[in-house]
């Protein structure tokens, strides 16, 4: 008796350190990531301001090829949506879409997994002299879900790997996709036709 009474304890004490601490995590995580890439704003924007050629750069797009695509708003800009869906449970089910965009510099989404964290994602565009250095951050927040801060604090080594590998996909994209013009500055390919 005396013995699963000590394990009763014991238990109590486990989960409310569990609960205690949980309130002293950090209640919100972020991932960020970022890279030079040599193009012009525009032409990196051009392919990161609606959905439509995501894949081409995405790091998740190759992880179930037979994964349905919805594509819904405006081709680009705010209201630009996707959602997506598949058997495979690393990729599941989900939604993305723009909210803002600051036309050369940044473009901010909402990201939906399904679970009750508000998530956002931005790429921020800075002009430099090898180019434009992009910043691609996903920020969730675990305000609500003592879990989720404990999840906050491995979210980085989950997901940093993903955006180092697209910041990679799109720095080459964007920099085969100029086309020179006259003056010798770089003009922006328009979006690949649907």
């Amino acid at each position: 008796m005396k013995l699963l009474k000590g394990l009763f304890i014991a238990a109590v004490l486990l989960i409310a350190a569990f609960v205690i601490t949980g309130f002293f995590l950090p209640k919100v995580a972020t991932v960020e990531r970022e890279t030079t890439i040599a193009a012009a704003p525009e032409t990196i924007l051009g392919l990161a301001d609606g959905f439509r050629r995501f894949n081409e750069w995405s790091p998740w797009a190759s992880l179930d090829p037979a994964t349905k695509y919805t594509y819904s708003g405006p081709e680009r800009g705010v209201g630009a949506r996707m959602e997506w869906s598949s058997d495979n449970p690393d990729v599941g089910q989900g939604s993305q879409e723009i909210l803002a965009v600051e036309p050369g510099r940044s473009v901010t989404s909402a990201l939906d997994l399904g679970m009750d964290t508000p998530t956002t994602t931005k790429m921020v565009l800075t002009p430099s002299d090898a180019g434009t250095r992009v910043t691609w951050t996903l920020t969730t927040d675990f305000s609500g879900s003592l879990v989720g801060r404990y999840f906050g604090l491995a979210l980085d080594s989950m997901v940093g790997p993903d955006y180092e590998r697209g910041l990679a996909k799109l720095k080459a994209l964007a920099e085969s996709s100029q086309v020179p013009s006259p003056s010798g500055q770089e003009t922006p390919v328009p979006p690949m036709p649907q």
